[in-house]
């Protein structure tokens, strides 16, 4: 009979209780997680960025190409999801990392602003392919990597924390707790509290209520705390828009849909036209085009992998990722896929990190989310039931985490590295682009390095970046946009 204490029985909330195949694909108990993290983080993540399914086809289709064209609205849900779950689910199953993919903002809004206008629909989204394309070859030759390599720890740390900022104002703006004072208020402060410098009306309370619900569960340690509020906030908002005269609750009015089931409308898949864009406007207008979106896409991935990636302790000692090689080529054909389908080019979400508060460390947290993209291609009332309001405090919640975890780790007595860090995490928010703030950050790195007698300290890969920000931020006073 044996003396040795029995083996202890995992908890579900204790890492080693993955099981089979599972645990094994995805390295839930290696990394120490669980099964019931990952799917709450899966769950967290989806209803973080499920916005998105809205929000991307009312930027797409209120703009009209040179032809007076616009996108059908049903098309783009459908295109929005279906490119959504797919390259989620690719990213969770191949590059096993909670990120989750959606249509990016910002680079749906450079498609619908400046190509659309100046070609058709699908010349349009063939130069979003061929940003993908260039994206794909970037990686495979190993460039991407090396940019990424060659960024100081300490500006790694800064771009998390300027998602983190970043995130925050998203979730302020997002559920209406600021907003954008109107340029006839002739006035140079650009945001106030709330849409009258006053906190007004039943959704706004909702989000307050949501924001202190949140952090009250985490401070008290509550396993689910972020999916807890926002399901406990829906069923909130729900009651009240029932009971209530409500002006508008901004994208999402939380009402329980009477046929929640819809049909997809997939019209819009390979409606694409490659090389057709350059016709309109010509080679080097074109070839400077696809430079933009690529510039956005490639950096606005970078600063969202890096920092979800941190967040989620997926990084060694070095701050560097094992296997982002696979990662970052993922995202290269998430971004032909986004313009393949019509639906924008595709990229790394920044709400990934509602998952990774949950606990979510590894890729099934994403085959959760992918599948509920997938299901919202039929299920577009339902999963578009869950107000802003509602999801957005999981934002708010997520920036605090992401600043208290990674702002001690930079070295501000260096202020070669603190400068250029206070300017990326600063300018992130500041220009609503994750995007401008590294581009600021790395140009200020570079010339004060150089203004110290410490050029050579700087990789090559960070002085050759450097020179493409400028060049990009030259391009409107040189007439190249």
């Amino acid at each position: 009979m044996s003396t040795s204490a029995p083996a202890k029985v995992p908890t579900p909330e204790q890492p080693g209780s993955g099981s089979g195949v599972l645990d094994r694909h995805f390295r839930i108990s290696e990394r120490g997680s669980t099964l019931s993290r990952e799917v709450r983080g899966g769950f967290a993540t989806f209803f973080a960025m499920a916005y998105i399914i809205v929000l991307n086809p009312i930027i797409l289709g209120s703009a009209k190409d040179m032809y007076g064209h616009q996108l059908d609205n049903g098309q783009l849900v459908t295109a929005t999801a279906l490119t959504a779950a797919f390259t989620t689910l690719l990213m969770g199953v191949v590059g096993n990392v909670p990120i989750a993919l959606a249509a990016g903002l910002g680079v749906n809004s450079v498609v619908a602003l400046q190509l659309a206008p100046r070609m058709s629909w699908p010349d349009a989204m063939g130069m979003v392919v061929l940003a993908g394309f260039v994206v794909m070859l970037l990686v495979a030759t190993g460039l991407r990597e090396r940019v990424m390599n060659a960024v100081p720890y300490g500006l790694r740390k800064a771009i998390a924390i300027g998602i983190g900022l970043f995130i925050m104002l998203i979730g302020l703006v997002d559920s209406g707790f600021v907003a954008r004072i109107p340029d006839a208020a002739q006035t140079t402060v650009p945001l106030q509290l709330g849409a009258t410098g006053h906190l007004n009306g039943w959704p706004v309370l909702v989000f307050v209520l949501g924001t202190l619900l949140t952090l009250a569960l985490i401070v008290r340690k509550v396993p689910g705390a972020i999916l807890i509020s926002i399901v406990a906030m829906t069923a909130v908002a729900l009651v009240i828009n029932a009971v209530a005269d409500i002006e508008s609750w901004g994208l999402t009015t939380p009402t329980w849909p009477g046929n929640p089931v819809a049909t997809p409308d997939f019209g819009l898949i390979g409606e694409v036209s490659l090389f057709g864009g350059f016709g309109k406007v010509g080679v080097l207008t074109g070839v400077l085009f696809v430079f933009t979106v690529l510039l956005s896409c490639f950096f606005d991935a970078m600063g969202t992998i890096m920092g979800v990636s941190d967040e989620a302790k997926l990084t060694d000692g070095e701050g560097q990722m094992p296997g982002i090689n696979k990662v970052l080529f993922i995202d290269g054909v998430a971004v032909a896929a986004g313009g393949a389908s019509s639906s924008s080019a595709t990229t790394a979400f920044v709400e990934s990190t509602a998952g990774v508060g949950e606990g979510a460390r590894t890729g099934f947290a994403n085959v959760v989310t992918g599948g509920l993209f997938t299901a919202a291609l039929f299920l577009t009332p339902v999963a578009t039931m869950v107000p802003s309001q509602a999801a957005t405090p999981a934002l708010v919640a997520v920036g605090f985490l992401i600043l208290a975890g990674s702002i001690k780790e930079i070295d501000w007595a260096d202020y070669t590295i603190a400068v250029p860090a206070f300017v990326t995490m600063l300018m992130m928010p500041f220009t609503y682009s994750i995007t401008n703030g590294i581009g600021m950050g790395f140009l200020t790195f570079a010339v004060l390095r150089l203004a110290a007698g410490r050029g050579r300290e700087v990789p090559p890969a960070m002085y050759a970046v450097a020179a493409v920000f400028a060049f990009y931020y030259l391009m409107p006073a040189l007439g190249l946009t």
